[in-house]
């Protein structure tokens, strides 16, 4: 197989989630990054009342962790398929399409943001900061994580580019997941 074709088939069951690869990436992203979902919601540390957005939130893993900790989640994914999932599995969240840098939701709509293993995937990472930048109130965190290997960046350079869009606090380390996930790259930030 072509390294143009392998990365088709990866996008269809990862990148843009579609057809079966798309519900059999599901299942692995469930499966494999659920237990780092719920670790990022518990360095969140989110409390009863907050406005929560999951950025690209895949089969829904987050969401559902959220939800345990406030009734007020919201998701934005870009992929039908993985909407259809999410909303299956958290149908009392607020889910619809949308990406980093275009998440839908009004300024100042969130007191922290979250993202699992989606960063990598951003085609343009300065407008993606930007957006959730806006999205979030004033003193509002921001957690992201992603496997270390996929980074374009270091997690270095990519808290900078986090510092240029306008947060501050920042702290980066990796994070050993459980079962056959890579080390994760996790990043915390506060809005100014």
């Amino acid at each position: 197989m072509s390294t143009t074709a392998f990365e088709a088939v990866l996008d269809r069951a990862f990148g843009r989630p579609r057809g079966l690869l798309g519900r059999i990436g599901a299942a692995v992203m469930a499966s494999v990054n659920g237990p780092t979902e719920r670790h990022v919601v518990d360095v969140a540390r989110l409390t009863p009342g907050e406005a929560v957005l999951v950025v690209g939130h895949g089969p829904g893993v987050g969401v559902e962790a959220a939800l345990t900790r406030t009734p007020q989640v919201t998701g934005v994914d870009p992929a039908e398929a993985m909407l259809a999932l999410a909303r299956a599995r958290c149908p009392d969240a607020r889910l619809s399409r949308g990406t980093a840098a275009d998440t839908g939701q009004s300024d100042e709509s969130a007191d922290v943001v979250l993202s699992v293993n989606n960063v990598q995937l951003w085609p343009d990472r300065a407008a993606g900061f930007a957006e959730l930048r806006r999205v979030l109130r004033p003193g509002g965190r921001l957690v992201l994580s992603a496997p270390e290997k996929w980074l374009p960046v270091s997690r270095h350079e990519l808290a900078a580019e986090v510092a240029a869009a306008g947060f501050t606090d920042l702290q980066t380390w990796t994070w050993e997941p459980p079962g056959f996930a890579s080390t994760a790259a996790e990043l915390r930030a506060r809005r100014l």
